[in-house]
């Protein structure tokens, strides 16, 4: 798994700095989307909705960064908690109509992987927000990270789940970039399977090993 591009700004993901502006601290280098970054803690007194509050909104690679490196990491929130990353104007649930029709890529991780989750984690946002997967970044929504007891998981959600060969191409990019190939399975799940769900997992639309 590449994190080495993640370092600097200046060494940020592909396709980050085509524009930038100008404000008192210098130039920005702006991303092709605008982002927001949400975290959900649950509490028994609010709904789920209430639990869910953004962090900050950002547009370009130093906000990311200064986001980034001044919330706890993954690893460190509590048991039962998350984080995401979804482009502005989508709200990260099913009921979103920039999701409904959608579905999620998920990795799960058992306590095995912990030490390197948070690295898993940065490369799937480098992946949304270098815009890593060409024709087909029209059809990312987000990216989830769930801190679970048993397993934690990570899933980047598309648009469409009913488009095949962008599906699939998106799991494939996923696959590569985090270095999955071998250590965990990729399942696709429809957000209409994961809402009636009786268990822990959906029924998957397509698997990548």
């Amino acid at each position: 798994m590449s994190t080495e591009k993640a370092i600097t700004p200046a060494t940020g993901p592909n396709n980050t700095m085509d524009q930038t502006k100008d404000d008192e601290d210098g130039p920005k280098h702006m991303l092709q989307n605008n982002w927001k970054f949400w975290y959900f803690e649950a509490a028994k007194d609010k709904s789920w909705e209430e639990n869910l509050r953004v962090v900050s909104a950002f547009q370009t690679v130093e906000d990311f960064w200064s986001i980034y490196n001044h919330i706890k990491s993954a690893t460190e929130i509590r048991m039962g908690a998350s984080y995401f990353v979804f482009k502005d104007g989508i709200k990260p649930m099913w009921e979103d109509e920039g999701n409904r029709k959608g579905g999620r890529w998920v990795v799960a991780f058992n306590k095995n992987h912990r030490q390197h989750l948070d690295q898993y984690w940065l490369e799937a946002l480098l992946c949304l927000i270098g815009e890593a997967f060409d024709d087909n970044g029209d059809d990312i929504c987000g990216a989830v990270v769930d801190i679970r007891p048993k397993q934690d998981r990570i899933s980047v959600w598309t648009a469409d789940c009913k488009n095949k060969d962008r599906v699939i191409a998106i799991g494939l990019k996923i696959q590569e970039r985090l270095s999955l190939k071998g250590v965990s399975q990729l399942s696709y799940e429809a957000h209409e399977a994961t809402a009636v769900k009786s268990g822990s997992y959906a029924k998957s639309m397509h698997v990548l090993t």
